[in-house]
């Protein structure tokens, strides 16, 4: 049901609705160009260096960059064309950011890391803290040094909050296109193959590699060490303890989703059941 003069509605659409009908391949791109007609113009950047930031002398910048008030940048960092770095972020030592990225107030992108073109990270988010490693010896947790990088690629989004640790060696990899929403932690090592996408709360456990094209639904767990294959889709607050080959996922442990339907279904028989056992048991006088 509608009250709207017209509507975009896909080719193949062949219900019956008294309002026009405007057949487009892709109907909510189409709405999205209309609505940007008549949005708020987008925000601008002022170009240039505000006097206000911390920069060391080493850095490289390249055309049309906005460096906001109380950025940090480190030595050996550059970055690329209309790069807008927002005010109060800190940029580690020989990190490079390629262009036409948009960093959020208070981010924070420690040393080393490698940052693609095009790329989007709102504010809080950490890029490059330490992974979690520690080895007990003599009855304490010895630090174990991590001394990789992260990598993230061209066109990836990254949400609010969220945290990116470094590698222990090597290189902690978020590939081309990824889009990650807020509050999701990836630990050390972790590979987020192409286009996959990350709904918040989520946690990646180290050394895990997430196939291309992967959904996730909010609050998933992942152990370590594991694969999660190309066009997987593991559905909310599911804890995934082992490789996952492909399909749809869901429950605790994470279970094929058939599998999953039916182990619910058993569970919500339960009570039935339980007052049949009481009732067998009573008519046998047990």
């Amino acid at each position: 049901k509608t009250r709207a003069s017209a509507v975009f509605v896909p080719p193949d659409f062949a219900d019956s609705i008294a309002t026009a009908q405007i057949r487009v391949s892709h109907p909510n791109k189409a709405f999205e160009q209309v609505v940007l007609k008549f949005a708020p113009k987008p925000i601008t950047f002022t170009r240039g260096i505000h006097p206000s930031a911390v920069i060391d002398a080493s850095v490289q910048f390249g055309e049309r960059v906005s460096i906001q008030p109380y950025v940090v940048i480190e030595a050996g960092t550059r970055i690329g064309d209309d790069t807008v770095i927002g005010a109060g972020s800190y940029i580690g030592h020989e990190t490079v950011i390629g262009a036409a990225c948009l960093i959020y107030p208070r981010v924070t992108i420690r040393e080393r890391s490698r940052i693609g073109s095009r790329v989007i990270i709102h504010s809080g988010v950490v890029i490059g803290a330490d992974g979690f490693g520690f080895e007990f010896v003599e009855n304490r947790h010895k630090k174990i040094p991590q001394l990789g990088i992260v990598q993230i690629d061209d066109d990836v989004e990254i949400g609010a909050n969220t945290t990116v640790d470094r590698a222990r060696f090597g290189r902690t990899w978020i590939q081309q296109g990824v889009k990650i929403d807020n509050l999701v932690q990836i630990a050390h090592n972790v590979v987020i193959g192409k286009n996959s996408v990350i709904a918040a709360q989520t946690g990646i456990s180290g050394s895990t590699r997430v196939g291309e094209h992967v959904q996730m639904a909010g609050q998933v767990g992942i152990v370590g060490h594991v694969e999660i294959a190309d066009g997987s889709m593991i559905a909310a607050q599911s804890g995934v303890s082992k490789s996952i080959s492909g399909g749809t996922w869901f429950g605790y442990p994470a279970m094929p989703m058939p599998e999953a339907r039916r182990q619910i279904a058993w569970v919500r028989r339960l009570g039935k059941l339980f007052e049949r056992v009481k009732e067998i048991e009573r008519k046998l006088g047990l």
